[in-house]
C-alpha cells in the first residue's frame, strides 16, 4: 500500500488556528487520507485500479452502511491549546490518545479563558445544563466580566506565590480555576473523529467546545475530503427517524396524515422542520 500525501492536509501542518481567546488547534501530523480508506476497503487492488468519482461513492457506500474499519487507517494528531472545562468535557472521548502538559512538573502560564460579554448569557430555562439566548445588558455584563478577570489575576497570584515559597507543585495548583488554559497532543483516528464532531458539533453542545470542533472539521476536510463530504451529508447534518417514524413517513409519501399523536408527533415535526435530532 503506497504512502498517502494529501496536499491540502500538508498545507495545513503545523499551522496553529486560533480558537476562542487564547486557544489553538494545530494539525502535527496524519497518516492517510481518502486514498487509505478505499485501499483498505478494496485490499486486493492496487492503487489507480479505480477513477476518483467510483472512489468517493465506494467511501460514501462504506460510511452509509457503518463499515467503519477502513476509516480508522486514516489518523490525525493534533496539538490543542483549550480551557481545563473545555478539556474535560473533550476528555468524556475515550477512543483517543493523549498527552497533556502536567501541573506537577510545570508552572501553569498565567493564561486563562475570558469570555466575551455577548457570551455571558443566561441560564436556560429548559435546558439545566445550557445558556439561553438572553445576555446580561451591556453595563452589567462588562462589570461581570471585569470581575471574572480580576479574580482570575488573583487566584494566579496566589498560585505563583506558593511556587516561589517552594511549596510542590502539584499541591500549589489544587486553587486554579477551570478557566486555566491547558495543552495537550490527542491523537484520532477518523472513524472516532468522526464521532467526536457528530456531537460536539451539534446545537445542543457547549459553545466553546463547538468551535474547537469546527476547525477540527476543517482538519479533517483537508485530510480526507471525500469522507468528509460523506460524514457531513449523511451524519453531521442527517437525523435518525424510529420505525413509527418510518411508517408515519410511508404515510406522508401516500399522502395520508402521519398516525403520530402526542409528543411523539412534536419530536416528528421538529425533525421534518430542522433535519436535528430530537
Amino acid at each position: 500500500m503506497p504512502h498517502c500525501i494529501v496536499p491540502a492536509a500538508e498545507e495545513l501542518l503545523d499551522k496553529e488556528i486560533p480558537v476562542l481567546d487564547k486557544g489553538f488547534v494545530r494539525l502535527v501530523d496524519y497518516l492517510g487520507g481518502d486514498e487509505r480508506i478505499v485501499q483498505a476497503a478494496r485490499v486486493s487492488y492496487g492503487a489507480g485500479t479505480r477513477t476518483v468519482r467510483e472512489d468517493s461513492a465506494l467511501i460514501d457506500y462504506l460510511l452509509r452502511n457503518d463499515h467503519t474499519s477502513p476509516f480508522e487507517q486514516v489518523v490525525l494528531t493534533f496539538h490543542v491549546k483549550l480551557p481545563i472545562f473545555v478539556a474535560r468535557q473533550w476528555i468524556r472521548h475515550r477512543t483517543a490518545r493523549l498527552n497533556e502538559i502536567s501541573g506537577r512538573y510545570s508552572v501553569m502560564k498565567d493564561e486563562f479563558y475570558l469570555p466575551g460579554e455577548g457570551d455571558l448569557a443566561l441560564q436556560s430555562r429548559d435546558n439545566k445544563q445550557g445558556r439561553s439566548e438572553e445576555t446580561l445588558p451591556s453595563p452589567e455584563a462588562a462589570g461581570v466580566r471585569a470581575g471574572m478577570e480580576r479574580d482570575q489575576k488573583a487566584v494566579y497570584a496566589s498560585y505563583r506565590g506558593l511556587v516561589d515559597r517552594g511549596l510542590a507543585r502539584e499541591i500549589a495548583r489544587v486553587n486554579l480555576p477551570l478557566s486555566l488554559y491547558t495543552e495537550w497532543y490527542w491523537q484520532i483516528d477518523l472513524h472516532n473523529l468522526f464521532r467526536f464532531l457528530a456531537l460536539r458539533l451539534d446545537p445542543h453542545a457547549q459553545k466553546e467546545i463547538r468551535a474547537y470542533a469546527a476547525v477540527l472539521l476543517d482538519a479533517a476536510r483537508a485530510v480526507a475530503p471525500a469522507a468528509t463530504d460523506s460524514f457531513e451529508r449523511n451524519i453531521l447534518t442527517g437525523t435518525r427517524f424510529s420505525g413509527p417514524e418510518m411508517e408515519a413517513l410511508r404515510r406522508l409519501a401516500r399522502g395520508e396524515p402521519s398516525g403520530l399523536t402526542g409528543r411523539e408527533a412534536e419530536r416528528f415535526e421538529e425533525k421534518l422542520r430542522t433535519g436535528k435530532q430530537t
